[in-house]
């Protein structure tokens, strides 16, 4: 650890003086710089994009969309905000969603307070001062008494995973990192590595463009077919006469969805449940995963019943006995992964122009010049390889920045260790640090993300008002409070399935990464209950002084 780390006073003297610093510029960190502006903060908000938009900016790969219905992921704090855009579809691509952010930026005029082109690589806390000092790549330092990360939950992509990456001949893309001029990929032979949500989008969009597909299958994922209906005058008018309805459900629904659990399984007759299975399967939304029955989180044999019902509906699209035996999930119950939807995915492989690889026993050992280099030596010659190897979820996004707290703690060092936090919104150890989108809480993967980063957000400019009432410079969790709350999470996690499936919803998917359920699964609503809980007791468990 060098002195500059361990000791702030001798690091370069501030460019800049500020109340709260924001990293990230997408969904949360809009609103969040706007609700500071509107308390008369100096605020300013850093990202590494050219422009706004997060996720919506990074992630703008061939096939990109929503899968959460675009009228329920907006902000919802203003009424004339949400009415005065429209959107022209159930599930909009993503050119349509980064149009939204932008209208959202100039609406609230948040440019002026971003700093773009600019990554964050530093912040170290001075425990005399109560404040922290930030470091961009360009060399500014900044000066701020509150650190709030927006930095997002699936902002740090896996990108180099197979040795002999750089060697290969022809071009390699990440799909969190696609570039923003056309990548031309027709009469190409074109590889995907990778099967879950973005993967299958890629898929069955670019499999009629390319010469050659081949897709390298490792884990295969339940699926939902999408029914995304185009939107005209009338019902846009719908959705947006419901504004007043949406805001008052979608914060206490589990998921903050518009739909909620709502059957007993037990209460119904194996007929009855087969009806409404069907019903809620044509919704063509994540109505089937998100208000199904809930059940099928806990007890095995109501998950065993609802997968093998999906599992049919795979099967009888799917035909073919190779490609079932790949492509249809039978060692995990549906809904402990994410659960992608898609629109006719599985047909691409009936394509004479696709080839499925089975990579579970046969794995990707290397690249090379040609091409994918499989364990038992065979190589699949490529021009061009799709990387939708997923993300270091949750934490990945705040270890990369060398984040010191008091006494020189590491973030990075105690992560790798045990992740946690207080809430998902705090680390003990790491004063005036606030999160958005980190583990422990349901905005870390279960939830419409919109109406889980709005309330968090809220969280922290309420907590900061009360700091700056009190008289107090300093807010910090308690370790009792921060353990309290990593038991309550444990034990809601591991009575049900997802803790038992290997996932990135566990971090199973990085090397050494310690395994904990990342998001928090009782549900947003009772999530939203405790964390209020907490600021009406006077944020108790949080140290201020």
């Amino acid at each position: 650890m060098t002195d500059t780390l361990t000791d702030p006073q001798q690091s370069a003297p501030a460019t800049r003086e500020l109340d709260a610093l924001i990293i990230g510029a997408g969904v949360a960190g809009l609103y969040q710089l706007h609700q500071l502006r509107e308390r008369g903060l100096r605020v300013h908000a850093y990202d590494t994009a050219t422009d706004v938009g997060g996720t919506w900016y990074w992630n703008r790969y061939p096939g990109a969309r929503f899968d959460s219905e675009a009228y329920i992921y907006q902000y919802l704090f203003d009424e004339d905000l949400y009415k005065n855009w429209s959107w022209s579809q159930r599930f909009p691509d993503q050119p349509e969603i980064e149009r939204w952010l932008h209208y959202i930026a100039e609406t609230l005029d948040l440019r002026r307070d971003i700093s773009f082109s600019t990554t964050i690589t530093s912040a170290v806390w001075n425990e005399d001062t109560g404040r922290w000092t930030v470091t961009t790549n360009t060399g500014e330092v900044i000066n701020t008494q509150f650190l709030i990360t927006c930095a997002g939950m699936l902002s740090a992509p896996l990108e180099n995973v197979f040795p002999g990456q750089s060697d290969f001949s022809g071009k390699i893309f990440h799909t969190s990192r696609w570039p923003k001029e056309d990548v031309d990929l027709d009469g190409k032979r074109v590889g995907v590595v990778g099967t879950g949500a973005t993967g299958i989008q890629v898929i069955q969009t670019i499999a009629e463009r390319v010469e050659e597909l081949t897709i390298f299958v490792r884990t295969p994922q339940y699926v939902l077919p999408m029914r995304n209906p185009q939107f005209g005058p009338d019902d846009v008018t719908a959705y947006k006469d419901r504004f007043q309805e949406l805001r008052e459900t979608l914060p206490h629904t589990f998921s903050g969805f518009e739909y909620d659990f709502q059957y007993v399984w037990a209460d119904l007759t194996p007929e009855r449940r087969l009806e409404l299975m069907e019903e809620i399967y044509d919704n063509g939304s994540l109505k089937m995963w998100l208000a199904g029955f809930i059940e099928m989180f806990f007890e095995e044999d109501v998950s065993e019943e609802v997968s093998e019902f999906v599992r049919a509906k795979m099967r009888d699209r799917l035909q073919d006995p190779e490609l079932i035996d790949l492509l249809v999930p039978t060692d995990y119950g549906f809904g402990t992964h994410r659960v992608p939807l898609e629109t006719r995915y599985l047909e691409v492989y009936h394509r004479d122009n696709v080839t499925a690889v089975n990579v579970r026993d046969n794995a990707i050992a290397r690249i090379v010049p040609e091409g994918v280099q499989l364990a038992d030596g065979t190589v699949h010659e490529l021009d061009v390889i799709i990387l939708a190897t997923g993300f270091d979820a949750g934490s990945g996004a705040l270890t990369r920045i060398d984040i010191r707290g008091r006494e020189g703690r590491a973030l990075a060092d105690d992560w790798s260790r045990e992740i946690r936090t207080t809430m998902g919104l705090m680390v003990h150890g790491y004063p005036n640090l606030l999160t958005t989108g980190a583990p422990l809480a349901p905005s870390a993967a279960l939830c419409n993300m919109t109406t889980c980063l709005q309330q968090q957000t809220e969280w922290i400019s309420a907590a900061l008002d009360h700091v700056r009432e009190t008289g107090a410079k300093v807010i910090e969790p308690t370790a009792e409070a921060e353990q309290q709350w990593v038991e309550h999470h444990d034990e809601t996690a591991g009575a049900n399935l997802i803790s038992r499936t290997n996932s990135w919803y566990t971090g199973s998917n990085v090397e050494g990464k310690p395994r904990r359920v990342l998001s928090y699964t009782g549900g947003v609503g009772d999530y939203r209950e405790r964390t209020l809980d907490v600021a009406r007791a006077g944020y108790k468990g949080f140290d201020l002084r």
